[in-house]
């Protein structure tokens, strides 16, 4: 049987929100270097893979995700680049060491604190962490801005800067990921959404209506919350 989440996202470019840009000013934040060593946590199919070998155009991207199809198409899409290497693994249990380790949505995984201590050895000197995280962007968020996180114990941009500093580190810089990154995220798979939904069974039925949802949500919630990248170093 196949996997109806992966039915959902197979062959889109994006697994979350995000864009080039955000990747691009976390390089400008860290003056990073033009050969450094990055890696991917969390890559799904490998969306900001390009962004990053262009921050770094002498530097090697390492890309990780516990998703074998994901890590499959990203080998497909970066057939032939020699400075890209992919493979299925815990993104809790990094080698480096890494100059940069960026993670667009996948912190989520492990929690600030968890996620950050467990990358620290896999730092070199110098090195950083990009990471996004659910954040509120009111100190009264609406039930509809909670019930989007489901559950998770999402905070406000003072409280994950608090759990920064719990885990030994720096918050160097941060910024909203845009509603612009959302939408190149969702409108693509709205039209998955409608291509799949005629001739969907009663499982991908249930994940095309929670996508949905969602989707309607986030539209509805987006100036009381969304994701928050922030660019920190161990101290």
């Amino acid at each position: 049987m196949s996997d109806p989440f992966y039915t959902l996202y197979q062959g889109l470019e994006r697994e979350g929100p995000g864009e080039p840009a955000d990747v691009a000013w976390a390089a400008q934040v860290l003056d990073l270097p033009r050969d450094a060593r990055i890696c991917d946590a969390g890559c799904g199919s490998g969306a900001d893979v390009p962004a990053l070998l262009a921050a770094a155009p002498e530097g090697h991207v390492t890309a990780i995700d516990n998703h074998r199809p994901f890590i499959d198409e990203l080998l497909v899409r970066m057939l032939g680049e020699p400075r890209v290497m992919a493979y299925k693994g815990n993104m809790a249990k990094l080698k480096g060491p890494y100059d940069l380790i960026w993670s667009a949505g996948a912190m989520y995984f492990l929690g600030v604190n968890k996620g950050l201590t467990v990358w620290r050895p896999a730092l070199s000197k110098g090195g950083a962490v990009a990471f996004t995280e659910p954040c509120f962007f009111t100190d009264t968020p609406s039930e509809a801005a909670r019930v989007f996180w489901e559950g998770y114990e999402t905070g406000t941009a003072a409280q994950i800067a608090a759990h920064v500093r719990a885990a030994g580190f720096e918050t160097l810089a941060t910024r909203r990921v845009s509603d612009a990154a959302w939408e190149s995220y969702y409108t693509p798979l709205e039209a998955r959404i409608a291509q799949l939904r005629p001739t969907a069974d009663e499982a991908l039925t249930a994940v095309l209506d929670a996508s949905t949802a969602e989707i309607a949500i986030w539209r509805a919630v987006k100036a009381e919350t969304g994701y928050l990248l922030s660019v920190v170093r161990p101290v």
